[in-house]
């Protein structure tokens, strides 16, 4: 392996480790896994889940570290190395990841809101005698099915002031608008000066949410209705198990939680030493993203139950649906605790804290990326780094400005399914292939002893030469079969608004077959000839070479050697 010796790397190798960790942990963790959980029949959701994970998210995770760490590049570079036929793939990680961080940093405004909001007791949301309130509104036991909470009304009549649906798109709300602007701001106070600032970051913002979270919980369980929420999430509907769709949502969350596919981790693991123990931070981040999912679970069902003690429903007839989740069901348990707008302030700095890390690394991939490519043409124009990360954070933030309008929230939730449901599965199909079928267990191995001495498991091998393709595959066909269109609550999206949608899951799609047909372009020989080097791992680094003699033409080998 040819070592950069320009290429910076993480003061400390706990840093990369914690940063991981800070990357998989995220808002997902507290948002969208509950909430997946939640539409799959609660406990019936973590059986599919913990099996995808062991056969799924840890052996990926495994070998997106292995290529990032040992080919020392972003995930554009690294797939065009290792098959050159679907390089594409990387350059659609880092559409999906641009995509995601348009719309991914519109919950740190909102957790901005509610963090600056909570400074006044009592919390606006924990009554219903406020301007915003409908004649529906409950801050107590009733049997009507048609009441809503007073932390319901908040964040749909105060927050977002949303409108009827993505027909009426209202006006910008400015206060959301500046919010945005300052979620920006603090992205790129912490990213600017690359890993060497997100190494410092990472030690606070990683490592803080799981006091809250554990507070959460201890006062939760107390509440009336808790057990209730509980036993919901814990005892699985065995028949639930027999529906596709909670499988795929499995696979997906494992996708989404961890990032396989997302290039975020692949990044950050190629400023790591060479010689770094890969299987002790894939063990580490795996195990400890999904632990946080089910301690975020109990916390979160612990609350249904109380919501549902509120509103004398079943947990199964909540009305709480997608990022909505996050932000009134948590809310709703702060008005039983004692001083309770501290908590509320913590809990919402908590948010903010995964917001930020999950953010790091989506931004840190478009980064990277560019500088691997462009270097130094953007540095000769640009001057600085620090200016490229600006102007990513620019773009990002002006196409994110449609979601803190009063439809945002639709438009949130369209962005949101096309982009981390139906696009990730592509991606991280196509992704298996190319590494554990064209580069091949066998130099993906070699890789790995040339790092660390020690060759993966037998295992990891079988996982990704037979269980992580036919897996993948078989849930890409069953997400097709089985895709069902973006809701949000109870409002369908019209066929148009779909329509949007598919173009959107294309926009980081598409790179796959348009970056194919320019590597068949490029490279030469006859047809056959193209397609045997563009299945050749390095095939773009082979140049023909005819000795003076004309006794023939040879490939030399890559720089980087197997």
């Amino acid at each position: 392996m040819a070592v950069q010796p320009d290429r910076p790397t993480w003061n400390k190798q706990i840093e990369f480790t914690l940063a991981g960790i800070g990357t998989a942990v995220g808002l997902g963790n507290v948002w969208r896994f509950p909430y997946l959980c939640y539409r799959s029949g609660g406990g019936a959701f973590l059986v599919p889940y913990l099996f995808m994970l062991v056969v799924l998210g840890i052996p990926l995770l495994y070998m997106e570290l292995i290529v990032g760490q040992y080919l020392r590049k972003g995930p554009v570079h690294v797939l065009e190395k290792v098959c050159p036929l679907l390089k594409g793939v990387g350059m659609a990680t880092v559409a999906i990841s641009f995509i995601m961080c348009t719309y991914y940093n519109v919950i740190i405004t909102w957790a901005l809101y509610y963090l600056f909001s909570s400074f006044q007791s009592p919390l606006p949301w924990q009554s219903c005698n406020n301007t915003w309130n409908r004649p529906n509104c409950t801050d107590h036991a009733t049997n009507s099915s048609f009441s809503t909470t007073a932390s319901q009304q908040f964040f749909n009549h105060k927050v977002l002031e949303r409108t009827s649906g993505l027909e009426q798109p209202g006006i910008l709300r400015w206060e959301l608008f500046l919010l945005l602007v300052v979620a920006w701001i603090l992205i790129y106070l912490c990213i600017f000066k690359g890993v060497k600032s997100t190494g410092k970051v990472v030690y606070f913002t990683a490592l803080f949410p799981y006091i809250i979270l554990l507070a959460l919980l201890i006062n939760n369980v107390q509440l009336p209705g808790a057990l209730d929420g509980i036993k919901f999430f814990i005892v699985p509907d065995w028949e639930k198990l027999l529906s596709v769709q909670v499988w795929v949502n499995a696979a997906a969350q494992i996708f989404n939680s961890i990032g396989i596919g997302f290039g975020g981790l692949m990044t950050m693991a190629s400023y790591n030493s060479f010689n770094n123990n890969v299987l002790r931070d894939t063990l580490t981040i795996s195990i400890i993203n999904s632990l946080t999912s089910i301690l975020a679970g109990f916390v979160i069902f612990s609350a249904f139950g109380y919501m549902s003690h509120l509103q004398s429903i079943p947990v199964s007839e909540l009305a709480v649906d997608g990022p909505g989740l996050v932000f009134v069901v948590y809310p709703q348990a702060f008005v039983t605790m004692p001083l309770a707008p501290l908590w509320a302030i913590i809990f919402f700095f908590m948010l903010l804290c995964l917001g930020l890390d999950s953010e790091f690394a989506m931004v840190e991939v478009m980064v990277t990326s560019l500088m691997d490519s462009y270097g130094k043409p953007i540095l000769k124009y640009f001057r600085l780094k620090e200016i490229l990360v600006l102007v990513v954070c620019s773009a990002a933030f002006l196409l994110g400005i449609p979601h803190v309008m009063q439809f945002g929230i639709y438009v949130f939730q369209l962005m949101d399914h096309y982009t981390a449901i139906v696009s990730i599965i592509f991606l991280a199909f196509f992704e298996v292939i190319a590494v554990c079928w064209v580069f091949g267990v066998g130099r993906l191995s070699d890789s790995l002893i040339e790092m660390t001495g020690k060759p993966p498991a037998m295992f990891f091998k079988v996982c990704w030469w037979i269980i992580c393709p036919l897996l993948t595959g078989v849930i890409l066909i069953f997400s097709v079969i089985e895709f069902k269109p973006a809701r949000y609550e109870h409002y369908v999206y019209p066929a148009w608004a779909q329509g949007v949608g598919w173009i959107i899951a294309l926009a980081s799609i598409i790179w796959i077959p348009l970056a194919a047909i320019h590597t068949l372009w490029v490279l030469p020989g006859s047809f056959k000839e193209r397609i045997r080097r563009s299945l050749t791992p390095f095939g773009l680094e082979k140049v023909p070479v005819v000795y003076p003699s004309g006794s023939g033409e040879i490939f030399p080998d890559a720089a980087v050697k197997l």
